[in-house]
């Protein structure tokens, strides 16, 4: 049968149509689901780009209308389903160098604080599961923070607990370089893991209910926290080594360590880490020309991955805007998160595993390392 020019030109319409109108049914079905879920993201750097813009200055930058720039803002949150963040208070690992780790630490905890006391009608502190679940119920966004990097502790547990007064629900055990108790992923191995400190600060965050957060440090790092730890850990902002193979993402034996421990793993934005060929370029040191731009299809290979080897219970969100130059096609900003939630769905998750997904298990989590902290502390656990 001969098909005309025209009736191919029809049918390309028409699929195009159909797809379209797919996408829409798929979207709209997205935000109802997350109307329902608690979403929460693992890792924002809003507060270092707003001490990088501003001196820290929300009247300059003032995220109660939507911006031309950045990944964040209040509308764009809303626009997500964002319902609880990890804020994080990051400090360059440089500020160590220096020794002014610990005041510029404490300046970020500052930033958030004082943003969440100025957009009250939006934002309150959480600091605990407890408080997320109620404050998401109120209509307001939960906001938790993380300490990005064990260098900003200066080697000291009173200061991590100082953290832990002031709202910090985790911290990341190292950021791009050792510390003098942890190997970084992106750093020479100067420990093989962690040091006896190292095991002393992963004993006392389980006994604060302190999550140990596994991104940015090295493989054996991440072993010997699963082996010390006495709480599920998290991976705040990290994807999957298989699918992309860069020392910042995690490797499959780690990930069924996780499934045991009862941890999540919470699938990093940036192009570079979820594009494979762009993870194997970072890892042989070719950082020349332009690197691929990773879609909302490798994020969702992440987390297809990962819920292949650990299970869907161990699977989470930490996109990392306003950390990352260079966010995927598609996953430009915090409003996008419905886009990748209609993904899941295209890839046939059910609702109920999308709602684990984008916030059920890090919740789930929390509460774990609480009741830890709980049995630790009945028991007479203390730190030296």
């Amino acid at each position: 049968m001969r098909i005309s020019g025209l009736t191919v030109l029809l049918c390309c319409c028409l699929v195009g149509t159909v797809r379209g109108d797919d996408d829409d049914v798929l979207l709209a079905r997205a935000r109802r689901i997350l109307d329902q879920a608690i979403l929460i993201d693992g890792h924002n750097d809003l507060p270092w780009a707003v001490r990088e813009r501003t001196g820290g200055d929300f009247a300059r930058y003032d995220i109660r209308r939507r911006l031309r720039f950045g990944h964040t803002d209040i509308p764009r949150l809303r626009a997500g389903g964002v319902k609880a963040q990890f804020w994080s208070v990051f400090v360059p690992v440089s500020y160590a160098e220096k020794g002014i780790a610990v005041r510029t630490t404490l300046e970020q905890f500052d930033v958030v604080h004082r943003m969440v006391a100025r957009y009250g009608e939006t934002f309150e502190l959480a600091r605990s599961a407890a408080d997320v679940r109620r404050i998401a119920a109120a209509g307001k966004i939960a906001c938790l923070i993380g300490v990005e990097g064990g260098h900003s502790i200066d080697n000291s547990l009173a200061v991590l607990r100082m953290y832990y007064k002031l709202g910090a629900r985790y911290m990341t055990l190292t950021h791009s370089k050792n510390t003098d108790w942890a190997d970084s992923c992106t750093d020479e191995p100067q420990h093989g893991g962690l040091t006896e400190f190292g095991r002393k600060v992963v004993r006392e965050m389980n006994r604060l209910g302190m999550l140990v957060d596994i991104s940015h440090v090295s493989h054996d790092t991440m072993r010997d926290v699963l082996e010390v730890t006495r709480a599920p850990v998290i991976a705040s902002h990290s994807s999957a080594y298989a699918v992309a193979p860069f020392a910042r993402n995690v490797p499959d034996d780690v990930l069924q360590k996780i499934r045991h421990n009862g941890g999540v793993v919470m699938v990093n934005f940036f192009s570079w880490f979820v594009h494979p060929e762009a993870a194997r370029r970072l890892a042989q040191g070719q950082r020349s020309g332009p690197m691929p731009q990773a879609t909302i299809d490798h994020v969702l290979d992440h987390i297809d991955h990962i819920v292949q080897v650990a299970g869907v219970e161990h699977v989470g969100l930490g996109s990392d805007y306003d950390g990352i130059p260079a966010p995927p096609d598609g996953l430009e900003d915090v409003s996008t998160f419905p886009r990748l939630v209609a993904g899941l769905l295209r890839r046939g998750y059910s609702e109920e595993q999308i709602k684990l997904i984008v916030g059920g298990n890090v919740l789930r989590v929390l509460e774990q390392a609480e009741q830890v902290a709980r049995r630790l502390n009945r028991r007479g656990d203390r730190s030296e």
